[in-house]
């Protein structure tokens, strides 16, 4: 089955789908980007990815490429190009273990080299250090060291952020890990949110209408029953001057998008075992 779209040539049957990318994906692309990946990771089917145009790689199209490598399906990226390489390169990003494996000898340029899991804190790192700029996790209260271990009842997870394709990606990936999950569109609406339910952890984005993630912090952390709550920034802020407001605010950590989805669920299980 041929199916056309407009940023998008894709061709699938019941056990393989090809996508050829275009040149741009950008935020128009990503919703519609996202639907095709959805349908083909939920069943479960082969995914081959043709990235040899790619020209420019936007925020959320990476979370949703970097979505469907971890997850269950089996993801192949066939001729990356040297921009979609260096997309995931410049964030830290290891897409290596999906690459077809004549890709390296195909024009594109070299693959990506191996990088360390998005969110693992440093090795030995004490309470309360900031990483460096290429650093993708600040823990805020304590080092993330303990072993993970699921936790015998289901968490319910808040997610407070004004783009639907992050909601979306944050969505599949908790509940596939057993999480509830609650949705808020922005820090008002997440604040109306937590007020009407009860929640094992908040991850909230930064920067939203209505009311920005520190606001959002703020207010969490006035209430007694969530002295102790579990507050996960998730933004693509890095900023140690932003990272020291939501600190002083009372965030638990902070994270980069786009998010490693098994480094996230670990992320949780270890704030609130």
């Amino acid at each position: 089955m041929n199916i056309e779209e407009p940023n998008m040539d894709i061709q699938s049957d019941s056990t393989c789908a090809k996508l050829k990318l275009p040149a741009v994906l950008d935020l128009a692309a990503a919703e519609g980007f996202l639907d095709t990946m959805r349908s083909h990771i939920l069943a479960g089917s082969r995914l081959d990815i043709d990235a040899s145009r790619v020209e420019t790689l936007t925020l959320p199209c990476i979370q949703i490429i970097l979505a469907a490598m971890r997850s269950d399906a089996q993801v192949v990226i066939e001729r990356p190009s040297q921009a979609f390489l260096s997309a995931f390169r410049d964030l830290g990003l290891d897409c290596g273990g999906a690459i077809a494996e004549d890709a390296a000898a195909s024009p594109s340029g070299d693959l990506p080299e191996a990088a360390a899991p998005f969110l693992q804190p440093d090795e030995g790192a004490q309470s309360g250090e900031e990483r460096g700029p290429e650093g993708k996790v600040v823990s805020l209260a304590s080092p993330f060291d303990e072993p993970m271990e699921e936790p015998a009842v289901a968490k319910r997870i808040l997610t407070i952020d004004d783009s639907k394709t992050i909601r979306d990606m944050l969505r599949l990936t908790l509940l596939d890990a057993g999480f509830e999950v609650l949705q808020a569109v922005d820090g008002k609406d997440g604040i109306e949110v937590l007020g009407k339910n009860e929640v094992d952890v908040v991850i909230t984005d930064i920067n939203m209408p209505n009311m920005d993630g520190y606001g959002v912090i703020r207010h969490v952390r006035a209430q007694p029953e969530h002295k102790s709550t579990p507050i996960l920034v998730l933004t693509t802020e890095s900023e140690i001057e932003k990272r020291n407001i939501a600190r002083e605010a009372g965030a638990t950590g902070w994270m980069v998008k786009p998010f490693d989805p098994e480094q996230l669920v670990a992320t949780i299980y270890k704030v609130a075992p």
